[in-house]
This record gives C-alpha cells, structure tokens and sequence, in this order.
C-alpha cells in the first residue's frame, strides 16, 4: 500500500509541476505605417492587471515577459489600438501603427487579431500587413534586459528609462538625458510711452514644433528652453494672399480680443513669401554634410538622414549638383560633386553610410565649405544640409570657433541648413545658433513624414531664399496702446538701430514661405499688473508723446527691410494697421491656439486665462480645410499635453 500511495504523490507533484506556469518574454519593435520608429507606444495585458504595462523605448524597441498566452495591447495617442494574441515563446513581433481615422474613433474593438505560434503567425483575418512578424535576430538590444517587477525593458538608452511603468504614472520622471536648450527670457510687456518701437528679425525655423511633439509623444512635457513660440506657430503654413506687386512677400495684418484675456488685444503680422516655380528657382550647388559618429547609430538618426536625404535628391534638377560629405573621428568626402540627374549614384553613395566613431564636427563642416567653395554656382543656390544630432565633442568644436567661420562664409554667399534627428542626445541650442549664423533654417526630423513636409513639401521654401536679412520694426500709437508684448521671437530681437544698419544679418524667407508674429496689446484705459511705472525724470522733461494727425484709428505703424537674395542694399516697406472685422480668420484663430498651447507648456507667467480647453476650442474652429491633416494632428497633441499635464497633478 505504502508504495501506491508514493507513486499517487509523485504523480500529484509532476502534474503540479507542469501546471506551474513558465514565464516567456516576448520582443519586438513598434513602427508607423511609413516605416519610421514609433517610440512611446503603450504595450498592456488585456484584462490583467498581474502585468505591469511598458512602452516601446526611443528606438521604437519592447521586451515583456509573460506567464502565459495572452492578448496584448498597443496604444498610442492618435492611432489604432493594435491587438495582438501571443500563444509561446519566442516570438518577435513588428508592430506596424497605423493613425486613427479621427481623434474621437473609438477603434480598439475593430482591430483584428493574430494568433502568434512561435515564429509562425496564424492570421484570423487578411489584416493587409498590419502586424507582421520578423526574425528574432532583427531585434538587438544595447545591453540585456532588466527586470522592472514583472515587466521586462532593456536598459536605459543615453540614460533614458524607455520601458516606462504606464500605469504608475511614471512618466514624468523620465528624464530628456543630455539634450541641450538655452534657457530664454520671455519679453515682457513694454510701455508705449518709454519704448514706443519694437524691432526684431523673421523666422522661419520650425524645428521647435516638432521637436516638442516627439517628446509629448513620449509621454513627457517638454523642458522650457525647448518651445519657442513662434516656431509652433510658423510650422503651420497659413492662408494668406500671394504678392501682387514686385515684392517678393505680401504684409497682412489682423487685430482683435487676445483669446487668453479679453480685455487685451492680439494682432497678427503675416507675411507671404511669393511662390515660384521649382523650374524657375536657380541652379542648387549642394553639400550633404552628414554626422556618421556612434551617436548617431539609433534607428531614428542615421537610417532616417538616409531616407530623408533621397527624398531630396528625388527633387534634384539636372542643372543642380550635390557632394556628400561625412564626418565622425575624421571629416572625409563619400561623393564628389555629381549633377542631379545621377540619382542612382547619388542614392547608393547615400545608402553605403554606416556610423561609428568619435564626432569632428568641426572638421566636417570645414571639408563641406571647402567643397562648396569649389563648386560655387554664381547667383546660385550654395548651401550646406547638415543633418546630425547636434553632438560634436573631438576635434574644432567650440561654438565661437565655429560661428566665426560660418558667418564668414554666410558673407562669400555658402548658407547653411541644418536638420536635426534622434533624442536622449539632441543638442537643439547648438543647432540653433548654427543655422542662424549660416543665414539658414533648422528644421527637426523625427520621423519619415516630416521628412516629406519640409525636403518635398516645403523643398522650395527649405533651401530658396527669394528675400534675405527681413526685419521688421514696429511703432505703437500712445493714443490706442498703453503696452505690447511680442509673443515669442526672443533670439530674435534687435536694437531699434539695427534697422537701418544693412550690416546687420536677420532671417531669411524662402519661396512660398510664410512667417506670422503676433503682439499682445493693453489698450489704453485697461488697468493691468503687467505695466510698470518709473518716478518722473528730474533732468529730462516727462513729455507727453504727440500723436499725429489723422492717426487716431492707427494701432501701429509696421516696418519692413529687405535685400534680394544677392543684394547688399536694404529695400523698405510701410504698413499701417486698423481695426477691420468683428470676425476673425482662421489664420488669426489657429495662430492664436498655438500661441496659447506654447504658453501652456512654458507655464508662462503670461499665460494668464489660457487652458487646454480653450485651446482646444480655438484650433478645432480653425482646422479649415487641413489637406495634409497638421491642424487635426495639433488638435490631438493638444489633447495628449492636457493628459500629461493632469497626470504630473499640474492641473
């Protein structure tokens, strides 16, 4: 009897045993539609809370560990819920998200689902490529994952926690690791009477705005320094009339109630650039300039330059010519000088780039002036496309160094763009100041669809100057404003006397581009904290200003500087603003909203009666026709900074 029940309790315990469940992990990377690295996609256990949620990290990698089949989810604010059931181990999966028909679809339940058998996928139903599967080998890691509880994420990339705890709300202590931005005052109201003029040079740059999406896309607010205002506001083009006259840009103003405070006005300064024909544009002498040190490994850097780089060569004429230049422990040339119509050299020279080593940045862009230089293409279109994470440590790298040499060449007629890629590492500040001394834009690229916008899209207003060194000054009329603040443009102010100094550099504008500003205005009689006061002038009469005749409608007189692309003389523009409609444009709407959003992530002490929701309002009044779908994109980014911000106990 003894010996039965032994073999009854043995038996008992190899069934318990093989019942136990076997805990697996499952990797796998997330990606968008384009084929561009999604990061910050929320991976869950559907219905289980034993499993603590992750997100896909900066190189759109995942690793969960699970103990049994289950059916996971993917979630990220404006895309499909993907579903996915996961039956063993080994599996590795490409997650392919693809963007919701609307902000307020409710999709998760449409979504098909996969059955996942080791490396085999059995599909329920034809899901178009949706959700694929891909070679374990595919899916490489920096360092071995680590446990966080019973989630499973690689080690921090850069010093990024990119498996994130979703659920515990972790988030916003992820830190933005060594990226680096400039601390920036914001201007202030000024009193009409002390300082009745106000001078500052356009912008076109837009690397602000998209910048700022990837890290809100990231589940994070992003730091101060990184929003610039009138950068969001200038990522979005608006409608305003082309130019009738031989202008090479149209002035259009508008003023009304500030939708952040009632009592005070807002006025908005539009200019747009006149549209020319990418046939009549001139010849292009280009240099690629491309950062290929370690730094630069991540999907999101250097795959993306490559991409985003034969895009451009796809809009190359044959009368223009492109090198290609590469620079990590050492600057060296991949290419030499080739006509526009060798796309398929051009391509392979652009698909044999690998990245590894130190960054002599400043070596680099030496070699690419030099090539430049001996390829200059008089009343051309010389310009150098830098694309790098910002990062230069070895070699001739100090800022001062570097910004002498390219004004000098900014002088001798070689511009320099700049497009920056990746995180964890971002050198945004540098970036800035390099292309503002180069006499070109910077622009940010975080994915392969902002590639498009601003090397296809925007190809003429990106790299064609059709008007150089635009400054604008402004003069307040003291009968109908007390103070004005210019929202935004803090780099970009100048000294009232460099208006009429042609020496003076100021911003650019390409073809096609437009450039809004707007001011914030308190009228005369409104009483307001924001206006300060000094005692009156012992040794100077306090006089009161003169207020012109017939200006008594005269808000501000606005005026305009400009030189023709190759031009050394300053031409001037006059415009006069008045009250027009109670109604207001959705150029004017929007502008505002993003205005308002940029003040909100600042938390500016101007920000005064701004909230998510009226922002929210404004846009959604002023979407209009969005062809290429920016404004809805604004909307529900708007949306997701509101639940950031709710989430960190801000508001």
């Amino acid at each position: 009897m003894k010996y039965i029940i032994a073999g009854l309790v043995l038996t008992m315990i190899v069934i318990m045993a093989f019942n136990q469940p076997v805990n697996f992990i499952v990797t796998g990377t997330t990606t968008a539609e384009d084929g561009s690295v999604l990061s910050g996609v929320s991976i869950n256990v559907k219905g289980s809370t034993g499993v603590e949620g992750i997100a896909s990290d900066a190189t759109g990698k995942f690793a969960i560990q699970l103990a049994k089949s289950s059916t996971l989810l993917f979630a990220k604010e404006g895309y499909q819920t993907q579903k996915m059931y996961v039956r063993n181990s080994g599996a590795v999966l490409k997650i392919v998200m693809k963007l919701a028909v609307s902000a307020d679809s409710a999709v998760e339940d449409k979504m098909d689902e996969v059955v996942v058998v080791g490396y085999a996928a059995a599909k329920r139903k034809d899901l178009a490529g949706s959700v694929s599967i891909v070679d374990k080998s595919t899916v490489e890691y920096e360092s071995a994952p680590v446990s966080y509880g019973k989630a499973m994420v690689q080690q921090p990339l850069a010093g990024r926690v990119p498996g994130i705890n979703i659920r515990n709300g972790d988030v916003k202590n992820v830190p933005l690791s060594r990226e680096g931005y400039d601390e920036m005052k914001e201007n202030e109201f000024r009193s009409t009477n002390q300082e009745p003029l106000s001078t500052f040079s356009i912008d076109v740059d837009a690397a602000s705005y998209s910048n700022v999406r990837r890290i809100l896309n990231d589940g994070q607010l992003p730091p101060a320094g990184a929003v610039r205002i009138e950068e969001m506001i200038n990522y979005f083009k608006y409608k305003y009339d082309q130019p009738v006259k031989d202008d090479p840009f149209s002035i259009n103003t508008e003023i009304s109630a500030c939708p952040w405070n009632p009592q005070h006005q807002l006025v908005s300064v539009g200019l747009q650039g006149k549209l020319i024909s990418t046939d009549n544009l001139p010849a292009s002498n280009l240099v690629f300039l491309i950062d290929v040190s370690g730094s630069m490994s991540d999907p999101n850097k250097l795959p993306l330059v490559q991409r985003s780089l034969k895009l451009l060569t796809d809009q190359l004429r044959e009368k223009d010519k492109v090198a290609l230049v590469v620079y990590a422990g050492s600057a060296g040339v991949v290419l030499p000088s080739t006509g526009g119509d060798e796309k398929i050299k051009i391509k392979d020279a652009i698909d044999r780039l690998e990245a590894g080593g130190s960054t002599a940045g400043g070596e680099g862009i030496q070699l690419a002036y030099k090539i430049a230089r001996e390829n200059f293409v008089k009343s051309g279109n010389n310009r150098i496309i830098l694309c790098s994470d910002g990062d230069f440590n070895v070699g001739p790298s100090s800022d001062d160094e570097l910004v002498r040499m390219i004004e000098k060449e900014r002088q001798n007629g070689v511009f320099l763009t700049i497009l920056g890629y990746g995180m964890g590492n971002y050198q945004d500040a540098k970036m800035q100041k390099l292309a503002d001394k180069g006499n070109g834009n910077h622009a940010y690229i975080d994915n392969f669809n902002e590639a498009r916008k601003v090397l296809v899209k925007e190809f003429g207003g990106t790299l064609f100057a059709i008007a150089k060194d635009v400054k604008l000054q402004v003069e307040f009329n003291p009968a109908k404003v007390q103070a004005y603040r210019l929202v935004g443009y803090e780099n970009r102010v100048l000294a009232n006397e460099d208006f009429n100094d042609d020496k003076k550099d100021a911003g650019d504008l390409g073809s096609g581009h437009t450039v809004t500003a707007l001011y914030e205005l308190i009228p005369v009689g409104v009483k307001s904290d924001f206006i300060k006061t000094v005692d009156p002038l012992k040794y100077q009469k306090n006089n009161t200003p003169v207020v012109a005749k017939n200006s008594t409608e005269e808000y501000m007189t606005i005026k305009f500087r400009y030189k023709k692309p190759d031009g050394d003389v300053s031409k001037l523009i006059s415009h006069v603003v008045v009250p027009g409609n109670a109604a207001t444009s959705e150029n004017f709407r929007f502008a505002a909203a993003v205005a308002q959003f940029g003040m909100l992530l600042r938390n500016s002490e101007f920000k005064q009666q701004a909230t998510y929701e009226n922002t929210l309002k404004l846009a959604k009044s002023a979407i209009g026709e969005d062809e290429e779908g920016y404004r809805s994109e604004f909307v529900r980014l708007v949306s997701g900074a509101r639940e950031i911000d709710k989430g960190m106990g801000n508001r």
